[in-house]
């Protein structure tokens, strides 16, 4: 997908509430937000990225539901990171006991955290480097586990805090590690 930034003044800062606001009259884009201010307008993704980016939904939502140990969110999900961006994963996953910590408020809007686990999909037209720049940032701000899956090279990377990402290339599965005990993730339905 082509990321369209609309660069904004370097004083021109938005609260939570208005960057909420913008996001709510432009219900038809996908926005982010950069700790650096940056406005970030996603397209929607094509055919084949959405049935991906279902099976994987699908895949940790079934997980999920199985074992109740945290709360697993879509794309459409905003999570607002320490580092005052806000970002929304393709797919992610939070701990209950954090989930369970945040006030009722605090549920209804952006996220404030950052994910524990963290999928991020790359599609016929994301820049490459720009996903691993993402994931890079998800990490500095707490993430515990993440995949970059790159379907058209079968290649997927794995973030884990402290260590170099790992490159693995045409992989069969992908396993949720610590951070999701059991999750085993078939890339059949994602490289196909």
């Amino acid at each position: 997908m082509t990321a369209l930034t609309l660069q904004l003044p370097p004083n021109l800062q938005f609260t939570d509430e208005e960057f909420a606001q913008i996001v709510a009259v432009n219900k038809e884009l996908r926005l982010e937000l950069t700790a650096e201010g940056k406005l970030i307008i996603m397209s929607p993704t094509g055919g084949e990225t959405g049935n991906r980016n279902f099976e994987l939904y699908l895949d940790l939502g079934v997980w999920n539901r199985q074992n109740k140990l945290g709360k697993a969110f879509d794309s459409s999900t905003g999570f607002k990171l320490p580092n005052g961006a806000t970002r929304s994963p393709d797919a992610s996953w939070v701990r209950i006991e954090r989930w369970d910590a945040l006030t009722p408020e605090q549920r209804k809007k952006f996220i404030p955290l950052c994910p524990d686990f963290a999928v991020e999909l790359v599609s016929e037209t994301d820049d490459v480097e720009d996903t691993k720049a993402k994931m890079a940032e998800y990490l500095r701000n707490g993430l515990q586990l993440g995949w970059l899956i790159n379907p058209k090279d079968k290649q997927v990377i794995i973030y884990r805090p402290n260590l170099a990402p790992e490159v693995l290339q045409s992989p069969t599965i992908l396993s949720g590690e610590d951070v999701l005990p059991g999750f085993v993730l078939n890339l059949q339905q994602i490289f196909t």
